[in-house]
């Protein structure tokens, strides 16, 4: 199959994932010297309808929740991308512990959306919840084997004849999401949990409501959460005050489980 045109889609709340997508497309433009599209699906407002071909090479990503997409993307997924033959690069960023099965069900989803899922790539960032998990990664290291990574994808389209064979990753993609545990070994329960603001430190600047991916923050209000939370940390990540900030203790004693066993460099993982 031809290539006639590179793209960078990903969701992504805290950066990392799109630093990974970009990186592995990035390449992958240089390889066949053409330019790179760059595509964020991160805003309710960017999340419209994009429709693909069989000359296209996307990359697309997003990060893993409870061992699987996030759910509540999950519909945008399966309706707004057309992939109508391109090629397709699945990729999923995950902090520390694992990625379980959130690389097979974005590879069946975009099957079902009418792509060839030729590669994907399981990619360690810094856990949105601790800086503790995977710090400063993706790092050097990380991008180095991005790059060999977009090389061999590059080597196996080439030598395909026809639509190459879809990677057979890991994971199963009808398995159910991942039970946070606390520190006690229980179920912890924070579905409900949402950020909470710090008065003495907010200046209602309004950035953490115009980078909430739900677009659930109040931009009159900070304080004010007006729909669902998806624990992405977008809000508490970006605010230039350190305003935000969670104080649901089954949130916490989740972190802190984490913390107490996560610690150890996890590794990327890579399918052809």
């Amino acid at each position: 199959m031809e290539v006639k045109r590179i793209c960078a889609l990903y969701f992504s709340p805290t950066d990392n994932t799109r630093r990974v997508v970009c990186a592995a497309a990035n390449a992958l433009a240089k390889r066949y010297q053409l330019p790179c599209e760059d595509i964020s699906i991160t805003l309710p407002q960017e999340r419209v309808e994009y429709t693909f071909g069989e000359s296209d090479l996307i990359v697309i990503g997003a990060p893993t929740y409870a061992g699987k997409l996030p759910n509540k993307l999950l519909p945008y997924f399966q309706s707004g991308l057309h992939g109508n033959g391109a090629l397709a690069v699945a990729v999923v960023t995950y902090g520390n512990r694992s990625f379980d099965n959130s690389l097979a069900e974005l590879c069946a989803t975009l099957e079902a959306d009418g792509f060839h899922t030729a590669a994907g790539g399981a990619f360690v960032g810094t856990h949105a919840f601790s800086d503790a998990l995977a710090p400063g990664r993706p790092g050097e290291d990380d991008l180095r084997e991005i790059n060999q990574f977009a090389a061999a994808i590059a080597e196996k389209l080439d030598r395909a004849e026809g639509i190459p064979a879809p990677a057979a990753v890991d994971g199963d993609a009808a398995a159910p999401y991942y039970v946070p545990k606390g520190t006690d070994g229980a179920p912890a329960k924070f579905l409900k949990a949402a950020p909470k603001t710090d008065p003495e430190k907010c200046t209602r600047c309004g950035l953490c409501a115009s980078q909430c991916p739900m677009g659930s923050i109040s931009a009159d209000d900070p304080s004010v959460i007006t729909g669902v939370c998806i624990k992405c940390q977008s809000c508490i990540r970006k605010c230039p005050q350190h305003a935000k900030y969670f104080d649901d203790a089954a949130f916490l004693s989740h972190v802190r489980m984490l913390e107490q066993n996560f610690t150890r460099r996890a590794e990327n993982k890579t399918f052809l």
